[in-house]
């Protein structure tokens, strides 16, 4: 728990700077914090600690059966973070990120981290909001959820985050109120045909104008046996940040089953943070070209004008 928390004013530039400095060295420490996105604030921490990815389901009052997606502030990042992004996902990605279009794929193996029961896959979103890339691009990949308590509504502004989450969470950026306030589309990546898992921002249309097909609730896939295969491991209303949340408080004991943490626990904190800083420097590079929200012409990184209107929606 935070021993005390802090709000920054991040429409007055020098506050905003100093925020963003002081966040970056929170989120170094393992700490909580509550940043705007495009859709909702959320509450985020570094997602190669586990530690602090434990303390966010605590501090929402959530199991690891619910884990957090992972925001990013680049596609590079966003790709080192998966396996593969399947037949159509590089497409998706060109046509709405950044954007409020969240896509569960197959985890990189090869990374250090838990963000809980994930059953091997994680989703990854690259919001359209200046600031949180700002963000994303010192910190590298965070693990976000809705800043909210479960069973609450998810917090529109800073002010409504704070009294939900009040000294669990170390610093509050104040961007005033989120963006469009809808919650993301959500697509499944890992079988052999796109899946939505969750309606949101992006109109299912605009999806299936992409991919062509696209699989709904309507669509269960079978297994061999022609039983009605699992659905994936991540939560409908708990993938993206956006969610309101509608679960009640877990009760389940988290790392339960676990071996216990010795020596070697350093050893994976290490790799975890090399991982995480490999990454934020995968960020939003600076001699990108600004593109003010718009992608550039191969899709694959976007810079945004830090005058920009952080609260804009895509």
């Amino acid at each position: 728990m935070a021993a005390v928390s802090r709000r920054y004013d991040c429409s007055e530039p020098m506050e905003r700077t100093r925020g963003i400095a002081e966040t970056v060295s929170a989120v170094r420490r393992g700490e909580l914090i509550v940043m705007p996105t495009d859709t909702v604030y959320g509450i985020g921490c570094d997602a190669f600690t586990p530690v602090a990815v434990q303390a966010l389901l605590d501090a929402k009052g959530r199991g690891r059966q619910m884990p957090p997606p992972v925001l990013v502030g680049s596609v590079r990042a966003a790709t080192a973070l998966v396996e593969d992004l399947g037949t159509y996902g590089q497409d998706l990605i060109d046509e709405f990120w950044p954007g409020a279009l969240t896509l569960v794929c197959r985890a990189n193996r090869n990374l250090s981290w838990d963000l809980g029961d994930t059953k091997g896959t994680v989703a990854v979103r690259m919001p359209l909001h200046d600031l949180a890339l700002e963000l994303l691009k010192e910190t590298g990949p965070l693990a976000v959820s809705s800043a909210n308590l479960s069973g609450r509504p998810a917090a529109r502004d800073a002010r409504e985050a704070e009294e939900q989450l009040g000294e669990s969470v170390s610093i509050y950026l104040d961007a005033g109120p989120a963006g469009q306030g809808e919650a993301s589309t959500i697509v499944d990546l890992t079988g052999p045909v796109p899946r939505l898992l969750r309606a949101g921002a992006v109109p299912e249309e605009k999806i299936r104008a992409v991919v062509g097909v696209l699989l709904t609730d309507e669509d269960e896939p079978r297994d061999e046996s022609g039983d009605q295969a699992q659905p994936i491991s991540l939560a409908k209303d708990d993938l993206n940040e956006s969610a309101p949340d509608k679960s009640g408080p877990d009760e389940s004991t988290p790392n339960e089953g676990s071996p216990d943490k010795g020596a070697s626990d350093k050893g994976a904190s290490d790799k975890g943070a090399s991982d995480r800083d490999g990454l934020a420097e995968g960020g939003l590079d600076k001699g990108d070209k600004d593109a003010e929200g718009d992608k550039g012409g191969d899709g694959s990184q976007v810079s945004f004008d830090k005058g920009a209107d952080p609260g804009r929606a895509g």
